[in-house]
């Protein structure tokens, strides 16, 4: 019981600290190398929209299937706010969460009175309705031609026009986001969504608002996503429908379940895993498989869920923090070596 509250009530940010600084100090190290800054600020897209959804998924215990349709809701409102409108982008960031709590308000009321595999269903037309939304109305979105012209991002002045710049942008809203997060779970909302997920029934029954709960951490990871997909289009300058459609979903579902849905870290490890994977496929399958479509990376990632459910069902975040404590634990209880002591043999004391 007490290593259970002391997991709750965990509060050390040295371990966050220092990957931070880590996280910092890459851009340094490859400054000349665009291909890995934009790798490495890929996988900040993803986390920013994967630790929405470890809120919803993990703690909540709600599953979505229509992520991608926020995120979708905030690259086009940051894009026609900026390459319309010729809007500073933090309005278009702004207006593009607040679109994207107003809607997944709008969706979660009628939706969250369903349960289970309905749900999933539920959130998956949503994410078709929006993808047909993005598709068809052209004047707007540009339809499949796409949407071009999106101009860098802009805030307080500063234009974030290259990967070594954007690269501490993204960075800096993945750890606010983790960090905002990471004090939901551990504050009573946390212990209520916990709750929720173990047993709505018994959650009821102590007094505790589910529907309520569940409509606010949803609208909430919509915002994450919004905030991605806004980020997102500024960086690219370029988007089109089929950025957003299904799969894309799928896509972010698969991330929080290698990373783990138990862990606010987990979707940060999944989007890594994911996109350093993917990367590695790109080089590897066309030697091995000189005919493979890109169809086989969505084969691969499918037998690579598969498999985490099997073997490793709280995701590879827990396997990774398991590894870390033993390695620190190791150090922290390593025995005195005999050199240390006096040449008598005797103890050493105070």
């Amino acid at each position: 019981m007490d290593n259970n509250l002391t997991k709750i009530y965990n509060r050390s940010l040295k371990g966050p600290l220092i990957f931070f600084v880590v996280i910092m100090l890459l851009p340094f190290i490859f400054q000349s190398n665009n291909y890995i800054l934009s790798t490495f600020i890929m996988i900040g897209f993803y986390s920013l929209v994967t630790t929405g959804l470890t809120l919803l998924i993990g703690y909540a215990g709600q599953i979505s299937l229509g992520h991608a349709a926020f995120y979708g809701i905030g690259a086009y409102t940051s894009a026609y706010f900026t390459a319309t409108l010729q809007m500073p982008s933090w309005i278009g960031i702004l207006v593009g969460a607040i679109i994207a709590s107003l809607v997944s308000l709008i969706i979660g009321i009628p939706v969250f009175k369903l349960k289970g595999h309905y749900l999933a269903l539920a959130t998956l037309g949503f994410g078709v309705i929006i993808f047909t939304f993005f598709k068809e109305w052209k004047t707007i979105t540009g339809g499949l031609n796409g949407f071009f012209g999106i101009p860098p991002l802009s805030l307080f002045g500063i234009s974030f026009s290259t990967d070594f710049q954007f690269y501490f942008l993204i960075w800096i809203f993945v750890f606010l986001g983790i960090f905002f997060a990471r004090n939901i779970v551990q504050s009573r909302v946390g212990r209520a969504l916990m709750s929720i997920h173990g047993s709505e029934i018994a959650s009821e029954a102590i007094g505790i608002n589910i529907n309520k709960y569940k409509l606010q951490i949803f609208v909430l990871s919509a915002v994450y996503a919004s905030i991605a997909g806004s980020l997102y289009a500024h960086y690219v300058t370029f988007i089109n429908p089929q950025l957003f459609e299904m799969m894309t979903s799928i896509y972010f579902l698969i991330m929080v379940v290698i990373g783990g849905i138990g862990n606010i870290w987990g979707g940060l490890i999944g989007a890594a895993i994911y996109v350093f994977l993917g990367e590695l496929l790109k080089d590897i399958v066309p030697k091995i498989i000189p005919n493979a479509s890109g169809e086989f990376e969505i084969v691969f990632f499918g037998v690579l869920l598969v498999v985490i459910l099997i073997y490793m069902p709280n995701g590879i975040s827990k396997a990774i923090f398991h590894f870390i404590k033993r390695i620190t634990s190791s150090f922290k209880n390593k025995p005195v070596s005999a050199f240390s002591k006096k040449s008598t043999g005797s103890d050493i004391h105070d």
